[in-house]
């Protein structure tokens, strides 16, 4: 058991930099199915997000198809991102192989050295975010992907991946993630389960960090749906700072 808290990290955004993979899967996916007639910015991705329920990445290229007024299945959605994404073999060769690791195992060392416990949500399916923490190196971590739980905001991810440690009441849970979703997924594991002391915490992903306006655009979204903190990197994040 932790000797002081627990911190839980998203994946995408927060750990490693999607701006040229899933980001851009979801771009040339859209472009794909639109015969190149529509291919959206970081900006419209980041604006459908932003509503806090499109927090899978394959439903979200669905939905932007949708908008564009394209109906297209979901299976060949995902049929053609994963192509794109991870490849078509057993071992990735696609868009995941030029991902950018955003943090570096020492600071989870250090984690543990200071009493913290620490794991791991996310949207993202099972093997891609253990492909992330292997390259991290720490691949034996605490993890809850996609065919784990229900999608964010929905919390039941979270909750559960929380139980493994078996805190008392009053234990201190931080969540770092990059989305609306996260910080809306924070409050409602909070409502749920009272007696822990939740803190959500907002990391700008890289592509927002481009210029002042987007950062404080980005900054202000995450701050009205829940985050008690904004961060551009999870480095700067000191858990024992950040307590209510």
């Amino acid at each position: 058991m932790p000797k002081f808290g627990v911190l839980i990290c998203d994946i995408d955004g927060v750990i490693r930099d999607v701006r040229h993979s899933y980001r851009r899967a979801i771009q040339a996916t859209v472009a794909h199915f639109t015969q190149g007639q529509y291919e959206p910015t970081l900006t419209d991705i980041d604006q459908l997000k932003s509503e806090g329920y499109w927090n899978n990445d394959w439903s979200a290229t669905q939905e932007l198809l949708r908008r564009w007024g394209k109906a297209v299945p979901l299976e060949a959605v995902i049929t053609h991102f994963q192509k794109l994404y991870w490849g078509e073999t057993e071992a990735p060769t696609g868009l995941i192989t030029q991902e950018e690791l955003l943090i570096t195992a020492e600071y989870f060392t250090e984690l543990s050295q200071r009493g913290w416990g620490w794991g791991f949500f996310s949207g993202a399916p099972r093997r891609e975010a253990q492909y992330a923490l292997e390259r991290l190196g720490v691949s034996s971590a605490p993890l809850v992907g996609m065919e784990d739980a229900p999608a964010k905001p929905d919390p039941t991810g979270l909750l559960r991946l929380v139980a493994t440690w078996n805190c008392p009441p009053g234990t201190p849970m931080i969540y770092a993630g990059d989305t609306v979703a996260d910080m809306l997924t924070v409050r409602a594991a909070e409502r749920e389960q009272p007696g822990y002391r939740w803190v959500a915490v907002g990391i700008l992903p890289p592509h927002v960090q481009a210029n002042q306006q987007a950062i404080d655009s980005y900054t202000k979204t995450l701050q009205q749906q829940g985050a008690d903190l904004v961060l551009p990197k999870l480095n700067l994040l000191i858990p024992e700072s950040v307590l209510p």
